[in-house]
């Protein structure tokens, strides 16, 4: 391996979705993505910029503990200190690590309008009991295909319209409170999805309050996990480092040794 490229002999693949005007990557009902021209090149200028309209969970993206969990002095049972560290402090360290890639793509579609169907602890197991039993630093990534709905237009509607706000398409498979409480009690801290949010559609505070409040990271909104082996693949996300955000949308790649 060259000394000045670590990154050698190794597959870069990206996971990370687009993010388009056109594309289902805003949840409906927050702030819009705009992304809009501001300055061109000619007579009164040398250069091009474009500016950006967001939300802080737009397109892939991770859910930090301010995001459902208030800080401390508010009048809620969820106060935590959690709720008063921002993205921008959130230790990268536990955004990265050995990917455990869970396949579900079984129950994508398997849900009932407006439903998403669970993925529960028992499935969970089952991967423990074909592979290993997961352990602390590992990222749990569960790969549905969801994100193959992530098209622009009508063709989109399946992706969050549908299932969502409009409840006449199946929700998209969601790890249910057991589940959620299985994978912090092996110790692990961030876990990743391909649909729009952890959470299911017919209910998703349960699942952001109990993983967040323990110190728990999602990252959402996830693409190409099928194409990760169940174990070998090291996962990598790196957040913009916005001041006391409730989250925010980065890049996700994964690092897959090339084989012989």
């Amino acid at each position: 391996m060259s000394s000045r490229n670590p990154f050698e002999g190794m597959n870069l693949i990206d996971l990370s979705a687009p993010i388009a005007e056109a594309l289902p990557c805003t949840w409906p009902g927050h702030m819009p993505f705009v992304h809009r021209g501001w300055r061109d090149i000619g007579a009164q200028s040398a250069y091009k910029t474009q500016f950006m309209v967001m939300d802080e969970h737009c397109g892939t993206h991770f859910d930090a503990a301010p995001h459902f969990i208030p800080p401390p002095g508010t009048a809620s049972p969820l106060a935590s200190p959690l709720g008063a560290k921002g993205g921008d402090q959130v230790d990268l360290n536990q955004l990265c690590g050995p990917a455990a890639v869970i396949d579900v793509r079984t129950l994508a579609g398997a849900g009932r309008p407006g439903q998403s169907p669970w993925i529960t602890a028992e499935h969970i197991r089952a991967w423990e009991s074909r592979h290993r039993v997961l352990e602390r630093g590992d990222i749990v990534l569960f790969a549905s295909g969801w994100s193959e709905r992530y098209r622009p237009g009508a063709e989109g509607r399946s992706f969050l319209q549908g299932p969502a706000v409009e409840g006449d398409l199946p929700g998209w498979p969601a790890p249910d409170l057991e589940a959620i409480l299985h994978l912090a009690e092996r110790g692990v801290v961030t876990v990743g999805t391909e649909a729009a949010s952890l959470g299911a559609v017919q209910d998703g505070a349960p699942v952001h309050q109990a993983g967040l409040g323990r110190g728990m990271h999602y990252v959402e909104g996830l693409c190409n996990l099928s194409r990760l082996p169940a174990l070998g693949a090291f996962f990598i996300f790196l957040p913009l480092k916005i001041v006391d955000s409730t989250g925010c949308p980065g890049r996700a790649i994964a690092l897959l040794p090339e084989l012989s």
